[in-house]
């Protein structure tokens, strides 16, 4: 694979760091990605019992295609390191990682997160505030939001204007999609939006997501996934939002 005639707008279904090393140093302006929670190895969720909710014949009730989710917690933590190591490597020195993960309760005490950022340079915590939610634990409330971190670097700045914008966004899940745990459109555009990158990159691309928000605000996309059957659905979910908007 050569960059960038091999990368920009395409769906590139294999290891995410694998292909991330692929990718010349500082060649990407904005990365726009959520990775697997490591979900399945927790002690306060539904899952595990069946009590899914909306992921209960799906995804996260049988492991992502081709990925468990249950990783051993050290093991999970270092790789998502290598990761966002990866990450940090392929922006430009006015690039920013926008990194959604999920804070959880792991045998009575809060995963924050921060074994896993701690070393990036965290600029901002935004806060993605979910509509409805089910809690099938009564020793804590009901989770209610995720988090993105906001790692950038030195001479990251949003467009003009965009920092009036609060940190904490709310915008309804994404419901009709066949990805176990897809990204709501309306969020990641305007992450996309308020930056003026011009290639944007997902390595856990899932259904194509981000591709989608950067096409709409006209920027190039490079999307990762370790699954075929996810590659396919973004490429196809892609080619639908591209027929769409030329009848628009």
């Amino acid at each position: 694979m050569k960059f960038p005639k091999d990368f920009l707008n395409k769906i590139i279904c294999g290891d995410a760091i694998k292909i991330m090393k692929k990718i010349p140093d500082g060649a990407i302006d904005l990365v726009v990605t959520s990775p697997p929670y490591n979900i399945k190895n927790s002690t306060g969720n539904g899952l595990k019992d069946g009590r899914g909710g909306k992921w209960a014949n799906a995804g996260l009730q049988k492991g992502y295609s081709h990925y468990d989710d249950c990783m051993p917690h050290e093991e999970y933590v270092k790789w998502q390191k290598d990761c966002l190591a990866e990450m940090s490597r392929v922006i430009s020195d006015n690039g920013a990682i926008f990194y959604n993960h999920k804070w959880r309760v792991q045998a009575g005490l809060l995963q924050d997160r921060q074994d896993i950022v701690s070393g990036f340079p965290v600029r901002q915590i935004i806060i993605w505030k979910r509509k409805g939610g089910l809690n099938f634990n009564a020793g804590y409330f009901l989770p209610t939001y995720e988090v993105i971190y906001l790692i950038a670097n030195p001479k990251f700045k949003l467009i003009p204007k965009a920092n009036a914008y609060g940190d904490i966004w709310e915008f309804t899940q994404e419901m009709n999609n066949e990805h176990p745990a897809a990204f709501p459109v309306n969020l990641i555009d305007r992450i996309v939006s308020v930056t003026d990158a011009k290639v944007v990159l997902d390595p856990f691309m899932g259904s194509g997501t981000t591709a989608i928000s950067a096409i709409n605000s006209k920027r190039d996309y490079i999307g990762i996934d370790i699954s075929p059957e996810y590659c396919e659905m973004a490429e196809k979910r892609i080619k639908n939002h591209q027929a769409q908007s030329k009848l628009l």
